[in-house]
């Protein structure tokens, strides 16, 4: 009683009594986060719109350089910011979305084209093959397979941090020569164990301690992704339509092993270097330390041999596995996971109820589908074309050499601009090298190499510049400040080491 009457309230202020209102408010600070994205939208909007580019396509664009605005500062959640970016352009479709001719076309319905195209990012492949690496993460975290992993890989090298990252490394560039599809790699097969590390280590997501080694580890497996898909001409689906673009335009075979030896002087120094270069530009703040290893040993025995989930779960992953390596002539990359998926859920695995409360799956799900859909509207408006022919009309008098490395930069930083490599490739690449061949003395070849090469490495840029990269976006050790950083820094790195050696090697 004594202390029921200490913690009271004073007899001047009962309990229920309601609290004053102050005479005077303070006014509530402005939050220029949330405003800087309609800023940066209106102020684009009203510029004069370029000579030769639609007034729909400047509006649109003006859009979708908020909504990127609006990711870097983020005073919503990303998915929220690029669903606001959809709705928005869906409900001024006739003003940036179609042209006049266009609503003026007989049987056009501007409401339902243009709610065809907001929802069409949901119907893409990469999309829902993202939704399925979470969930074969869901199902390394239920079984314990995952943690098993982690921990014999712990025991193994986890003496330094630096060594894990060369782990990961090694994993990434073993699994790439036969898995064309960077998410099912990376974001499937890599990201389910390696997420299991940090916790180990007391790490936690979305914390401070978030750089102990989650973050190291993350960024460092995501890098290695985007450099061994451009070592590997078959570590990427894109690669391989690039060179049938190649062939189509130019005329130019370019086989598996000219591919292979074209970036390898740079993707073996970038391989060899990347774990090393993360740690000292964004260093972990655990080093090394004996304790860790030894307590994963124990907690290994204490967990005894493979129970019978983790057998099946294992199983399974390799079938999947085996289908994206092997089975690329008969079942999509995509339709491969989806049936994994379906069997975790028949085997009890999963459970229905562990999928719909996985909501990080889900809003990655939402954020990246509509990002396809904005970076598809910009393709859609005539937005990007314009801007690759205004690039081509400025290269009269460059030399072949310039001209080359110019057209290489273009190509390869307006990949800010997409969330698709594929995307990327089908939009940009034909009219680069169709401006590189009207070039008197332009080695197209090299041309060639230089421009299909960089797609993988590309991929580093941005938060949606590749189908890894939201799953790792995601998983909550990567800031967004941080994100688009790293992805600036390690962009200048990657794409000026392979403009240095590529231009030394090809163009001479």
């Amino acid at each position: 009683m004594e202390n029921s009457q200490t913690l009271a309230a004073p007899p001047s202020t009962p309990l229920t009594q309601e609290p004053r209102e102050p005479t005077t408010k303070a006014r509530p600070p402005v939050n220029w986060q949330a405003l800087s994205p309609v800023a940066v939208a209106l102020i684009i909007a009203l510029i004069p719109v370029p000579a030769g580019l639609a007034p729909h396509a400047w509006y649109f664009f003006a859009i979708f350089a908020g909504v990127i605005v609006g990711l870097v500062v983020e005073p919503f959640p990303g998915p929220a910011i690029s669903l606001f970016g959809v709705t928005l352009a869906t409900v001024l479709a006739p003003w940036v979305l179609y042209s006049p001719e266009d609503i003026a076309r007989p049987g056009f319905n501007a409401v339902n084209a243009a709610l065809t195209w907001a929802l069409s990012g949901f119907g893409n492949s990469t999309v829902w093959l993202i939704f399925g690496a979470f969930m074969f993460a869901l199902g390394y975290e239920k079984t314990g397979l995952g943690r098993r992993i982690a921990l014999l890989l712990v025991r193994a090298m986890g003496r330094r941090t630096l060594t894990l990252g060369y782990a990961v490394t090694v994993a990434d560039t073993l699994l790439a020569p036969f898995t064309p599809s960077t998410t099912a790699r990376s974001a499937g097969t890599i990201f389910p164990v390696i997420r299991n590390l940090p916790p180990l280590y007391d790490s936690k997501p979305n914390d401070p301690s978030a750089r102990k080694i989650g973050s190291y580890l993350m960024w460092t497996a995501l890098a290695a992704t985007c450099i061994n898909s451009s070592m590997f001409l078959t570590a990427m689906a894109p690669n391989l339509l690039a060179v049938e673009i190649v062939k189509k335009t130019a005329k130019l075979d370019i086989s598996w092993m000219d591919w292979l030896t074209a970036f390898a002087p740079v993707g073996v120094i970038l391989l060899v270097s990347l774990p090393l270069l993360v740690y000292v530009l964004y260093p972990p703040t655990i080093k090394e330390g004996s304790e860790v290893p030894a307590w994963a040993d124990q907690e290994l025995r204490t967990m005894g041999g493979l129970s019978r989930r983790e057998i099946i779960l294992a199983v399974l992953v390799l079938l999947a596995l085996a289908m994206w390596i092997f089975g690329g002539d008969f079942v999509n990359a995509t339709t491969a996971a989806l049936i994994v998926v379906s069997l975790m859920v028949l085997t009890r695995i999963v459970s229905w109820d562990d999928i719909l409360s996985n909501k990080q799956a889900w809003s990655t799900l939402v954020w990246f589908a509509t990002l396809i859909a904005l970076a598809d509207g910009l393709n859609r408006t005539g937005f990007v074309t314009w801007f690759a022919q205004s690039v081509s009309a400025h290269m009269g008098g460059f030399s072949p050499t310039i001209a080359m490395v110019v057209l290489v930069c273009v190509y390869f930083f307006s990949h800010y601009l997409f969330a698709s490599i594929t995307a990327h490739t089908t939009a940009m690449l034909p009219v680069m090298l169709a401006v590189g061949g009207a070039i008197p003395g332009m080695p197209m070849q090299a041309l060639a190499q230089m421009l299909v090469l960089s797609g993988g490495i590309m991929s580093v840029l941005t938060p949606y510049a590749g189908g890894p990269n939201p799953v790792y976006y995601g998983s909550g050790y990567l800031p967004t400040k941080d994100f688009w950083l790293l992805g600036a820094i390690f962009g200048a790195i990657f794409f000026g080491l392979w403009l240095a050696i590529g231009t030394l090697l090809l163009a001479r």
